[in-house]
Order: structure tokens, then C-alpha cells, then sequence
């Protein structure tokens, strides 16, 4: 993945911040640095772009040979038109954001959904490659191709890659978990129980204080934990009832995909309290009419944090069995598994990686 002639500028952008990052060769080469995103008028915040990018050339010296990037949608990404954003809300009515940029800077620019180019990172230099080598190390013949990669966060998303492929859909909507029925409040979206605000709407729930006067997620991980004051019982219920939720869209997403998932954002720092009752529930069989278990689904999800759960994932489970009317034998592996992780690179640096990687792959220089 590294190509000397190549440097592509980055930005992650948010609804809060504006992040700006140079890599070449698959590498940063600038510190990263943030633009507050928050401004009165559209003009100004296309202007904080434009200087941000501006920036990037200060600081590495160098005109780029594409830019590359994430940001919010909805968005009609392929033609880089962004529509009306609920966290910037100067963009209304489509705003031509990839046009301006190239008239600006005369190179190629690429926008992405952050969930897909999260998703794209993992994929090419993530979790993927490291599963797959593990396997390898083991023994194993088996090789996982697809890969799904979710963000909990300020909101919910999500990014699906197909065999070194990213989903980008027919309407740049692949991927839009968020948009999944919430299985604990049929009337919400999915979204509504797996972001920062649900965590701490729960715990105020739970601890009969107001919304405003709850904790923010870190804290109250750590009074799950019992390392910090606070209502535990409510901190508890706040990441079972998120991993309920989470697991079920998992359950439902990954029945399609058939592939690893990966899971980033700054929620996923707290995997010790959600990730146990997440992969119980992902495994939990259905029950039938008649009292019969089924299986939640045709595959078993494993919980990739714990080494010993690794070790089992990637060992090798088969066996050879021989061919009818021949002396030859193939191997067969009946076992249906897939394996649930936290981002081991940095969601930051997903990203970076998969709006780097997009950009190799439609210059044509892979």
C-alpha cells in the first residue's frame, strides 16, 4: 500500500472539528491538526476547509496529488455534493464541496462517509490482515475476505467492504446502519440507543437525575467499573442496554455480510462493559413456535478481545476428508465463525488509511 509519488492530503470532518493530515508512502508526514468546523455562515466554514488543506501544503511542502476525505452525509458522495447535515447546519441544499475543491487546488478530490473509510482502513491494514495472519501462523486455511465496521460515537455508523471492495451503494447509502429499527423502541431508530447521548440518557434514567446532569460516557464507564463515585447500578445498565441493542443490528447486519466486524469510535473504549453481553446476545438462540431453539444466526460470533477466544477463533478446526471414487482428499471445515474486535489502529487512523487507500485505488496506482 505505499506509493512513493503519491501524497494525499486527509481530513476527518466533524461536527465540531475540522482534522487535516498528509500521508505518503501509507504514512502521516505532517502532525495532525484540528479546525474548529462551528461558524456563522456556509462561506466560512468552505473557507476553513479551503485553508485547512492550505495548510497541509505549508507543512509538508508539497502540492498534493490528491485530497481524500471523510465527511458527513447525506451526501451524494461519487459527484462530492453534501446535503442538509444535522451537525453543520450552514449546509443546506446541496453544496458542491468536491467541485470547489478541485477548481481550488486542480487535483482529484474523493469524499467519503467516515464509517465506509473506517471500514476501508480496517479492511486493508486493520483487523483484516491481522485475523488472516493469524491463521496463517496457526495453521489455519482459512481466509476472511469481507469485513464490517461500525462507530459509535456522536452518532451511529457504519462502513461494509466485500473482498478488498467498498460498498458505496446506487444512492452513496450503503452501510447506513444507523438507520436500523432500534429492537428496544420499535418507534426509534437504532441510532437512538447507540451514541453518546443514549449512554447517558440511560444512566440519567436509571439514576432519576436529569439528562443534562449525567455523566459523560468515560465517567460513567469508570463507575461501572467502581474506579469513580457514582450510581454503578445505572452506569451498568446504561452499557448492558447499549450492547442489547448493539447486538441485534449486528446480529441482522452481519447475517448479510458474512465477515468480520470491527468496532470504532469513542464508545468503543469501553469494550470490557459492552463487548461480553454483546457477543452473549449476538449468539443467543431464537425459540420457535413449538419451544425449539434456532440459532440466532447461521454463524458464531466470537469475542476477538479476549486472546483465548483469538486463539480458538484461528486454530485450525477441519480436517481432510476424502473424495468419492478417488484416492484424493480436500480439506473440509465445517465450522461457521466470525470474529467481533475493537479498532486496534485508532478510528483516526482507520480513517486516514481508507481515505489514503481510496485515493491510490481511483488514481489507478494500484
Amino acid at each position: 500500500m505505499e506509493y512513493p509519488n503519491a501524497v494525499i492530503f486527509i481530513l476527518d470532518a466533524g461536527g465540531t472539528g475540522f482534522k487535516f493530515s498528509v500521508m505518503h508512502n501509507a504514512h502521516e508526514i505532517i502532525e495532525p491538526f484540528t479546525i474548529p468546523s462551528v461558524a456563522p455562515t456556509l462561506e466560512e466554514v468552505l473557507k476553513k476547509i479551503i485553508d485547512g488543506f492550505h495548510q497541509c501544503e505549508e507543512k509538508c511542502g508539497s502540492k498534493a496529488t490528491a485530497i481524500s476525505f471523510s465527511f458527513p452525509g447525506p451526501a451524494d458522495y461519487p459527484n462530492g455534493i453534501i446535503g442538509d447535515l444535522a451537525n453543520l447546519p450552514t449546509f443546506r441544499g446541496g453544496v458542491a464541496l468536491k467541485q470547489m475543491l478541485e477548481n481550488e487546488f486542480n487535483v482529484p478530490v474523493f469524499i467519503n462517509n467516515d464509517g465506509d473509510l473506517f471500514a476501508y482502513g480496517e479492511a486493508l491494514g486493520g483487523l483484516l490482515p491481522e485475523v488472516n495472519a493469524l491463521l496463517e501462523q496457526q495453521g489455519n486455511p482459512k481466509r476472511y475476505k469481507n469485513l464490517l465496521g461500525v462507530t459509535l460515537g456522536t452518532g451511529f455508523g457504519a462502513g461494509i467492504v466485500i473482498d478488498k471492495v467498498l460498498l458505496r451503494g446506487d444512492n452513496s447509502a450503503g452501510g447506513e446502519i444507523n438507520r436500523m429499527r432500534n429492537p428496544l423502541y420499535s418507534n426509534t431508530s437504532a441510532e437512538d440507543s447507540l451514541s453518546i447521548r443514549a449512554v447517558r440518557r440511560v444512566y440519567a434514567r436509571e439514576a432519576g437525575i436529569i439528562f443534562d446532569a449525567a455523566p459523560e460516557p468515560f465517567d460513567i464507564y469508570k463507575i461501572a467499573k467502581g474506579d469513580t463515585e457514582g450510581d454503578k447500578e445505572a452506569a451498568i445498565k446504561a452499557w448492558d442496554e447499549m450492547a442489547i441493542a448493539l447486538a441485534d443490528v449486528l446480529a441482522n447486519a452481519i447475517t448479510l455480510i458474512d465477515g468480520l466486524v470491527v468496532i470504532g469510535g469513542g464508545l468503543s473504549g469501553a469494550w470490557p462493559m459492552f463487548m461480553p453481553r454483546l457477543i452473549e446476545k449476538m449468539n443467543e438462540p431464537f425459540t420457535d413456535f413449538n419451544g425449539n431453539e434456532l440459532s440466532r444466526m447461521e454463524i458464531n460470533a466470537f469475542n476477538l478481545m479476549e486472546p483465548d477466544a483469538m486463539i480458538k477463533f484461528t486454530e485450525a478446526k477441519g480436517k481432510m476428508i476424502k473424495v468419492p471414487f478417488s484416492d484424493q482428499e480436500v480439506w473440509y471445515d465445517p465450522h461457521k465463525n466470525i470474529g467481533v474486535a475493537v479498532t486496534k489502529l485508532g478510528t483516526s487512523s482507520a480513517v486516514a488509511i481508507g481515505a489514503y487507500a481510496y485515493a491510490i485505488h481511483q488514481l489507478g496506482l494500484r
